[in-house]
């Protein structure tokens, strides 16, 4: 059992995909640093994982299990919980609970849920939000390999000469594997992004395809053309290893029969689709990353298999630098999906659609319960919720009311439901406030078990802070609830190394090699060995089995034949087209700071200082086509359902089409869910939605005055404001506010700031208010309006008056004034690592500094997880313009 102190302690990061290993500390002072041995990161850590110790306090957390709005005790909820599933089962079969469950669940947890679901309830029912960002890379790969396994390892992403990074922005969205891919330039090395936006990730490429959004199939088989007609085909390869591939070639040459094709259909110059697929031809070395960009589509399975198949075609899989690669979007989507975690698959890699196979899970397990079909995807989930076919739903650790598209469904389905159980460590998300159960679970931090990340690598994640209050482990909850059940013994763990150990048992059990996914070598792991265990790549066949880093490098594959298949690919375009009415077609996806729905992210002030607030990025054409300003506030509007945020103006747009973040919950904002603006359509392979074609119309929003306010902590978070957005800051709360109609300020000040000003300064012909209210010398609250929001201060130094006890007399005259007329304004934050301002770089170039590497020489930024370096070259570029001007 791990023990609790204040030495360091190997753990792996909750965020991302990348699985990057930890050295945190807990104690009074917790503090986390990279740790410099562990294989996926070699001690880098992005500014998230570095700021992950600011996430583990108690505030705002889920600390008693509460039914009904009551707190109860565990004894009630348990019993609670175990008496609304007994019931729906018995009135409406077992089909009618369902679990819906997360990445962010450690593997003993997700086996538990699965056991308990599929094995004992006998619910098939039981789906994740990885069926959100993954779920079409592992249809691919099953349908191409015969498994759910990715066969390259990260070291590929830095031994390929060329690296094909496919809806991908990796600088933002896996900043460890962007500095090691950027870490490896080298002569003769090439990049091509393929991406609508021009990203982050764009400073990496030596070349950028702009496609058509929805098109990559069209590109990909325009490619596997290209290879057969210029001698690019390893036809011995194909011989010994695949099959499917003349029909593939036959499909692609419809789809996209020629160059010029290509370059139409998916809105490209021909001279770069040529470059693309010459280079292609000419590096035998090639990576392809592809991520949510590719998958988050109707035909986002082909996509996968269109990609696969160009690396069949040219026998480029589990070799060194030569592989397809799926970049995960959460830290656990595999090993959630290694324990049956999706609606469509058993545990241990196993499939309802093999008899077999269910009978060998139901025969392990020793039950008679497990369901004979597959259950539903998510949407179709809350589809089922929606019309009252589901009874009782069991959410772990996600935040659908804010992540499944068609957000106004999802919360109708939630509040349909009859029973909602909540399992989370976070009091007030938008989920939890639909249920009829909260059940506290432990925060990272206070979890131990394993987590598998997206090159198959299982590392520990070690519990180094004890529980916050009552909160229990998400396997425990489960276990407990299973015992109410009366299914006590089979769920008689004590520790999660015995859950692992039977995970990893059920792995080999019945697997004579035919399922690639095999822990064998781990199932006599004592509970010392377990809690020492070092990341490990599955599989493991044996004790002394190292695991391994790539597969089906030697042409051995996981269908029954033992080959791989190419898959025939027809052209599917995005479902959901623009028109006269939603002209604009949204895209959606991550910011650098924030990770989902910013529960925990947002607890750590600084990750709120690059962009505090929901956005629009938009292509000045299309500021002037809807006149809407850069930095003035917009209305996107999809059938009614709103979407309100900052537009930034964004040349890396594509004209037409607009990006906003996924991040902002009503918890955050009034307006500003991205799944507003997304249909339920989905793959019909996969089940994933398609989150990155929606449409809006645009408009500005009205604005008559802007405000930031500023209040002690724990005051209201809802405003009577038109727009509002919540920014958690360190020594207090803040909002940006925005109204449609005049305020009379004067009289609604005490409204804004729990009490009468003793400050005020008013001028009205300039549409300018400001106010402090100031109790015992401490200042409470302040609210800053102007007409204009660009004429809103900065509030560093404001934010630092809050945590003053008593206000210096200096201090105070300055307030109204919003800065320390002796202190520099720094600026909007440009690098969260190190604080540093755009106005502190732009002094800094003037000066001399005219590269990144100076200004991080001077002032530290981009020197750490450098995903700021694209916005440190484009201050560069344009000062240089300017003085060249």
């Amino acid at each position: 059992m791990t023990v609790i102190t204040t030495d360091s302690c190997r753990t792996t990061c909750p965020y991302c995909g990348v699985g990057c290993g930890v050295l945190a500390k807990g104690g009074d002072t917790p503090s986390v640093a990279g740790d410099q041995t562990h294989p996926a990161n070699l001690g880098r850590l992005c500014v998230k994982g570095a700021n992950l110790h600011e996430t583990t306090d108690s505030r705002d957390r889920l600390l008693a299990p509460k039914v009904a709005g009551r707190q109860v005790s565990w004894t009630d909820a348990l019993g609670a919980t175990a008496e609304a599933i007994r019931r729906a089962v018995a009135e409406h079969g077992p089909g009618s609970v369902a679990f819906y469950l997360s990445g962010q669940l450690l593997t003993e947890d997700y086996y538990i849920a699965n056991k308990l679901a599929k094995g004992f309830i006998g619910t098939p029912h039981v789906d994740t939000n990885s069926r959100l960002c993954m779920s079409s890379a592992v249809a691919a790969h099953k349908r191409a390999f015969g498994a759910d396994a990715v066969p390259g390892c990260y070291e590929d992403l830095e031994l390929a000469d060329l690296l094909v990074l496919v809806g991908s922005n990796a600088a933002w969205n896996h900043p460890v594997l962007y500095q090691r891919m950027k870490a490896a330039a080298r002569d003769g090395r090439r990049v091509v992004v393929i991406d609508p936006r021009r990203t982050a990730t764009s400073e990496l490429a030596d070349l950028h395809l702009l496609l058509r959004p929805g098109t990559d199939t069209v590109l990909f088989n325009g490619l596997l053309v290209w290879l057969a007609d210029h001698h690019g085909v390893d036809q011995d390869y194909l011989d010994r290893h695949c099959d499917g591939f003349d029909a593939a070639l036959a499909a692609a040459r419809v789809a996209a029969p020629d160059l010029a094709s290509v370059a139409s259909q998916c809105d490209l110059a021909e001279a770069d689709v040529e470059t693309f697929y010459r280079w292609y031809l000419e590096t035998p070395r090639t990576v392809t990353g592809f991520s949510q960009g590719a998958n988050q589509s109707v035909a986002g399975t082909d996509k996968g298999n269109a990609i696969i198949n160009c690396h069949l075609a040219t026998g480029r899989v589990g070799r060194p630098g030569a592989s397809p690669f799926s970049l995960t979007g959460q830290p656990n989507a595999m090993g959630g999906r290694e324990v049956g975690g999706l609606a469509n698959t058993l545990a241990a890699h196993m499939d309802y659609h093999n008899p077999d196979d269910r009978a060998l899970v139901a025969d392990f397990w020793g039950s008679d319960r497990v369901p004979d079909g597959p259950g539903l995807k998510a949407v179709d989930m809350f589809n089922a919720i929606h019309r009252g076919d589901i009874k009782v739903l069991w959410v772990m650790a996600t935040n659908p009311a804010v992540s499944l598209p068609d957000t106004a469904l999802v919360r109708e389905a939630l509040q349909r439901c009859p029973t909602v159980i909540v399992s989370d460590c976070m009091a007030d998300t938008d989920t939890a406030a639909f249920a009829d159960i909260l059940l506290p679970a432990a925060g990272w931090g206070e979890k131990d078990g394993t987590v598998t990340n997206s090159e198959r690598r299982i590392s520990r994640q070690r519990r180094f802070l004890p529980l916050a209050g009552e909160a229990r482990p998400d396997w425990w909850i489960m276990a407990s609830v299973a015992r109410e059940l009366g299914y006590g013994d089979a769920f008689a763990y004590q520790r999660p190394a015995d859950i692992f150990r039977e995970h990893a048992a059920l792995s080999a059990f019945g697997n004579e090699g035919q399922r690639v996914f095999n822990l064998g070598g781990l199932t006599q792991l004592d509970d010392q060995a377990y809690d020492a265990l070092q990341p490990i790549q599955w599989p493991v066949l044996s004790r002394d089995d190292g695991g391994r880093s790539r597969l089906f490098g030697d042409g051995g594959f996981c269908h029954p034949n033992g080959r791989a298949r190419l898959i025939a690919i027809d052209t599917v375009l995005p479902v959901t087209r623009p028109d006269e009415k939603q002209p604009l077609v949204v895209n959606t996806g991550r910011i650098r700071d924030q990770w989902h729905t910013m529960t925990r992210t947002a607890k750590a002030a600084r990750l709120l200082q690059h962009r505090s607030e929901p956005f629009i990025d938009v292509h000045p054409q299309d500021l002037l086509r809807f006149g809407v300003r850069d930095q003035g506030l917009a209305v996107l509007d999809n059938q009614g359902q709103q979407f309100v945020g900052r537009v930034r103006s964004a040349e890396g747009q594509r004209p037409g089409e607009v990006f906003v973040p996924i991040h902002w919950s009503q918890r955050f904002t009034g307006a500003g869910l991205a799944s507003a603006l997304t249909s339920r359509v989905t793959d019909p392979l996969s089940g994933q939605p398609e989150s990155k074609h929606g449409t809006a119309s645009l408009r500005p929003f009205a604005a008559r005055w802007h405000a930031r306010l500023l209040c002690r902590q724990d005051r209201p978070r809802r405003w009577r404001a038109d727009y509002w957005s919540y920014v958690p800051l360190a020594d207090c709360d803040s909002w940006w506010l925005a109204g449609e109609s005049l305020m009379d300020w004067a009289s609604e000040a005490d409204y804004w700031l729990g009490g009468m000003p003793q400050l005020v300064m008013s001028d009205p012909a300039q549409g300018m208010f400001r106010a402090a209210r100031i109790v015992d010398g401490r200042l409470e609250a302040m609210i800053l309006v102007d007409r204009e929001v660009s004429r809103l201060p900065d509030l560093a130094w404001l934010e630092s008056c809050f945590g003053q006890d008593t206000l210096s007399e200096r201090d105070r005259r300055a307030l109204l004034a919003a800065r320390d007329c002796e202190g520099e304004d720094v600026g909007p934050i440009v690098c969260s690592c190190f604080q540093v301002g755009q106005y502190q770089i732009e002094a800094a170039i003037a000066a001399g500094a005219t590269s990144v590497g100076t200004l991080g020489q001077q002032l530290r930024c981009g020197s750490n997880c450098g995903s700021c370096i694209p916005e440190l070259k484009a201050l560069v570029e344009s000062s240089v313009v300017a003085a060249e001007s």
